[in-house]
């Protein structure tokens, strides 16, 4: 029986996986390198610190990881003000089940806690959440556990008793890891990503029941 959800956010809450590669290919191209899309695809779900770590690596840029983070997320805030943006389909009807059950919810995002609280701000969907935690305040982001570990201690409920609801394989290998239920998104703008690990897979997030899950 699941006592807590736990939300990824990117491509889960809001579609934002568009956002995070036009910018990220824009970054490159402002440091004088090129990407595509599909090479970016392996990174969603970590944080961004561990993705452009790699990249630097790989790309040989001179740019420290600080610098680029600067740049990119003042970027990525930018365009989440201007654009016209709403949550994914079925989310606000599944945050409100939820809290009518007086079920405890919290987020477990890679993203910066700017980036997240940003989003839960432009959407006023900040109540719902009892805590937020962000894969860059803990020691290994996903798919390392540490981040849905942290938000079941926060939320003061053991890991197998949480459900997590995530769109990428970085982070279903990272709820799976902590000994959470995980149901997979999908979510074709999160790129190809392997979702076979979940415990179940949806194509709408109103395919979620939550009495189905309450009574497991």
């Amino acid at each position: 029986m699941s006592l807590a959800f736990i939300f990824d956010m990117d491509g889960v809450i809001i579609d934002s996986e568009p956002l995070h590669f036009e910018v990220d290919i824009l970054t490159l191209e402002h440091l004088g390198t090129k990407i595509t899309k599909e090479q970016l695809e392996r990174f969603v779900g970590m944080t961004n610190p561990e993705m452009w770590k790699i990249i630097i690596e790989e790309y040989q840029l001179s740019q420290t990881v600080l610098e680029i983070i600067d740049y990119q997320l003042s970027m990525k805030l930018n365009h989440l003000r201007d654009m016209d943006f709403e949550p994914i389909d079925g989310i606000k009807e599944l945050l409100d089940q939820l809290k009518t059950r007086n079920i405890p919810i919290g987020i477990a995002s890679s993203s910066p806690r700017l980036f997240i609280m940003a989003v839960l701000k432009k959407f006023q969907i900040e109540h719902y959440f009892k805590q937020v935690v962000s894969g860059e305040e803990v020691e290994k982001g996903k798919p390392a556990p540490d981040v849905y570990i942290e938000a079941a201690r926060l939320l003061g409920v053991s890991p197998s008793q949480c459900t997590v609801i995530e769109d990428s394989r970085n982070g279903i290998i990272a709820a799976k890891a902590a000994g959470m239920t995980c149901i997979g998104y999908i979510n074709e703008n999160s790129g190809n990503q392997d979702l076979s690990a979940a415990d179940r897979i949806v194509a709408s997030i109103r395919d979620i029941n939550i009495n189905d899950l309450l009574n497991e």
